[in-house]
């Protein structure tokens, strides 16, 4: 009665025609169909699957095949991944339903949700949307979701949703991502391209050429779990043929990681004091430099600004000469280590795996740059196993790339213009300066994704970005599809308090996350197993196209995104649900589209020797298509055409050429990035002379989850610690905390607290502590993080005005003995439901 209330008092809603079933009839081209007894074959992020079902309930699901003897298992955990902690229904959060005109954004969190009709919940989202453009303008609307998007071409929730808000008006995006936020800024200007989701160097060059390989700041054994498709395996074929070979291989990091363990006896593990990757490469460079051990030749041939940078590093401009002595001091490093590897990777050639961890750290360009500037001294980049890749860790880099023709998906669309309730066009064609100069306003007030709670707090803010000034929206609206910025953004703290500034905030879930928690509007989405797509399998082999068959019939109230957002277009303005269904088409009208025109190009090119059958056929029989490598792509080099001929193939940079010294960022004028590579002490770290906190605490990729996906599941048993995330902390410091494997431990600096599990080991340094990221954000009424998220610790100021990008790793915290009764998570609980 009291949610049939609030119903009709508060749902004064245009009435608008609901599309039913799915949100238009298609042309019935291919019927979808449900196995109910036996098995399916499927892929997610972390590989091809086989998934039993019984009475069309999921029993169990195993790997489609084993390449190598590394464990991945991720893959074991489908039936809980449909099964628990599932949004049920169409959510409202009950003072917005109330009033959405003051709907008390500051209850967010705490509030009652009220259950309401599919429908209902359209029309008041279409509603609220439109209100927040007419009153706020195009700007005031942000629509980006910068985290993992849902595997499968058709089903990508942050296109589908992308696809919805330009259709209807545009809206504000992010620049970047998390991953690489500084390494895909400052690349550019050095090499001309990003590099960090680029082919590597194949693996066959490495094994076959590289005398030392280097793992610099990553976990592969633990990243290649996953990929951003779905992960071939390829990945841990070649680091067991690593591990059985006879190269000389040398892990840099503070933590003896999954990889470090898993080479233990083989690899040599150097532990440098966390954030001070650039200070060891400098002291490296400068013992190569003056025991004449670099290639002078490479230098003057392919790179410009050597002899600018060589006056920093022999101290002329700071009277500090960069000597392996001082990079010790530092890094922690030993100046006999720093000079032997120098010379080591100079007279052998070395393939240097950089990570994306240390350039998630305070002024995090500068490793990245650092380390392109000592390869061009050592003279190997475009060499057969010599040279860098930033990408060996992610998503199967350096697997030789196949035949195949890449399947396609749904794109974002263009611009529409919406007036008088109808779809007038698209932007680019309607003669309207005062709405052009709107959305061009729109369109510069993108931001670095990393700076949105800054953003919520601070509209009209202007900041300098990339050699630009970006001025902060006014955000009013919000709509999140597919990620979980209380999983991914740093300063959760901070983050809430930011997060109470806007009016609306519609989220599209599977799962109570902490983000559907903190939203006013919630819809119920299918899991990857309730649903059709297709997929490649290989993000740089592209091994396999396959087919994403629904193995399960969809739980509750949950709805493809592609409904959803179909249903709000209709809702929208006339004419829109046409152009966003394509007239009308079913997800599996597009499936067949995407197969139909890669089939076309693959049965066309006979030297492939595959035949692609039917889509009808190639469906029903559910089987992924393989194809094979060529030997030329197996020999494949990266920058080699660089070094063959670098004014024919010369580099995206201003001069053609590797960027030592950059004018572009040099005239920037920027404090915290100079024009060449440099040591800059950052925010929080060991060996700052006033330090707010003790421990340095690292928070990489988890190896059991997927960021805060899978966190669900009955996999977090095997590793949880007291029911908490745990926390891996160094013998010593452990023995001085009275600290004990098994304890709890409260964790915190002045950006929050949290509590943990603790694991006591060697296997991080002294002083540095391992907290990986993901775990559900779980604050009890003091704000205390009871699950153990790192981001309530997490710092969260830019790397620097170049890339703004996120610095979760420089991160100092204190650490002590929970004493007292253990508080209960309530992370994984059903929020509060008003009767």
């Amino acid at each position: 009665m009291q949610r049939r209330k609030f119903l009709k008092g508060s749902l004064a809603l245009a009435a608008t025609p609901f599309l039913g079933g799915c949100a238009f009839g298609g042309n019935g081209s291919v019927k979808p169909s449900l196995v109910q007894n036996g098995s399916v074959r499927t892929s997610a992020y972390w590989g091809m699957m086989d998934v039993s079902v019984k009475d069309g309930v999921v029993t169990g699901s195993k790997p489609l095949s084993v390449l190598s003897s590394i464990p991945n298992p991720l893959r074991g955990y489908t039936a809980d991944m449909i099964y628990k902690c599932r949004i049920k229904h169409p959510m409202v959060r009950k003072s917005y339903l109330e009033n959405p005109d003051s709907p008390k954004p500051e209850l967010r969190g705490q509030d009652e949700w009220v259950q309401v009709k599919y429908e209902d919940a359209i029309k008041l989202v279409a509603r609220e949307l439109k209100k927040t453009r007419a009153q706020r303008g195009l700007a005031s609307v942000y629509a980006k979701s910068p985290a993992w998007k849902s595997s499968g071409n058709f089903n990508s929730s942050t296109t589908l949703l992308a696809r919805f808000m330009n259709l209807t008006g545009g809206f504000v995006g992010g620049l970047g991502d998390y991953s690489t936020g500084a390494g895909q800024v400052i690349m550019p200007h050095v090499m001309g391209g990003i590099e960090v989701y680029e082919q590597q160097t194949t693996w066959p060059v490495v094994l076959e050429n590289s005398k030392v390989v280097v793992i610099w700041g990553s976990d592969p054994v633990a990243t290649l779990r996953v990929g951003w498709t779905a992960t071939d395996e390829l990945g841990y074929k070649y680091l067991e043929d690593l591990k059985n070979s006879d190269k000389e291989i040398i892990i840099i990091d503070p933590i003896k990681s999954l990889t470090g363990n898993y080479f233990d006896g083989k690899a040599k593990w150097i532990a440098p004091v966390p954030n001070t990757d650039t200070a060891m490469m400098l002291g490296m460079a400068y013992h190569l430099y003056k025991t004449k051990n670099y290639d002078k030749e490479f230098l003057e041939s392919y790179t410009v600004g050597f002899d600018k940078f060589l006056p920093y590093l022999l101290g002329k401009k700071d009277g500090k000469p960069k000597t392996p002595k001082w990079a010790s001091k530092i890094c922690g490093v030993s100046e006999k280590v720093i000079k032997e590897l120098a010379v080591k990777m100079y007279k052998n050639r070395t393939m240097i795996m950089g990570g994306w961890a240390m350039q998630r750290a305070h002024h995090g360009e500068q490793p990245y740059w650092m380390l392109v500037t000592l390869a061009a001294m050592l003279g190997q980049i475009g060499l057969p196993g010599g040279g860098f890749g930033f990408s060996y860790h992610y998503s199967g880099g350096g697997v030789p790339t196949s035949t195949a023709t890449v399947v396609g998906g749904i794109n974002p669309a263009d611009i529409g213009v919406i007036k008088d309730g109808k779809f007038k066009g698209y932007a680019k064609d309607v003669a309207d300066e005062r709405l052009k100069a709107e959305i061009e306003e729109m369109q510069a007030a993108s931001f670095p994704v990393a700076r949105i709670a800054d953003v919520l707090l601070n509209p009209g803010k202007t900041i300098d970005h990339n050699g630009k000034k970006i001025t902060y929206p006014d955000i009013d609206f919000i709509y999140w599809a597919g990620g979980n910025p209380f999983g991914h953004q740093q300063n959760l703290n901070k983050l809430k308090r930011a997060w109470q500034k806007p009016r609306t905030v519609v989220v599209n879930e599977i799962y109570w996350t902490p983000t559907a928690k903190m939203a006013d509007i919630v819809f119920p989405v299918t899991t990857l197993y309730e649903r059709d797509d297709i997929s490649m399998v290989g993000d740089y082999s592209n091994q396999y196209i396959m087919p994403m068959k629904q193995v399960v019939a969809k739980q509750n109230e949950a709805k493809d995104d592609y409904q959803i957002f179909s249903d709000l277009s209709k809702a929208y303005a006339d004419g829109v649900a046409e152009i966003y269904t394509d007239g009308a088409k079913e997800p599996l009208d597009f499936i067949k589209s995407y197969y139909d025109s890669a089939a076309k190009v693959i049965n066309e090119n006979k030297a492939l020797g595959v035949k692609m059958p039917k889509f009808s056929e190639w469906w029903e029989k559910n089987e992924p298509t393989k194809f094979d490598s060529t030997a030329e792509n197996e020999a494949w080099v990266r920058h080699a055409e660089f070094r063959e001929d670098p004014i024919l193939n010369a580099l995206g940079t201003p001069s053609g050429l590797i960027e030592i010294y950059s004018e572009t960022i040099a005239n920037m004028n920027y404090d915290d990035c100079k024009g060449h590579a440099m040591w800059m002490e950052p925010a929080e770290w060991l060996g700052a002379k006033k330090k707010s906190a003790s421990i340095h605490l690292l928070n990489p990729h988890p190896s059991v989850r997927l960021h805060s996906q899978l966190g669900i599941t009955s996999l977090r048993d095997t590793y949880a610690v007291a029911d908490r995330e745990p926390i891996l902390i160094n013998t010593k410091n452990a023995k001085k905390l009275g600290i004990k494997t098994g304890d709890i431990v409260r964790v915190y600096n002045k950006r929050g607290e949290i509590l943990a599990g603790a694991v006591v080991s060697d296997d991080v340094s002294y002083n540095v502590a391992r907290l990986c990221e993901g775990a559900w954000y779980d604050p009890d009424e003091k704000g205390v993080c009871k699950n153990g998220c790192i981001n309530v610790l997490t710092n969260d100021i830019p790397a620097s005005k170049l890339s703004n990008a996120n610095i979760s790793h420089t991160t100092l915290v204190n650490i002590k003995k929970f004493k007292g009764e253990a508080p209960e998570l309530s992370a994984f609980k059903e929020p509060k439901f008003s009767v």
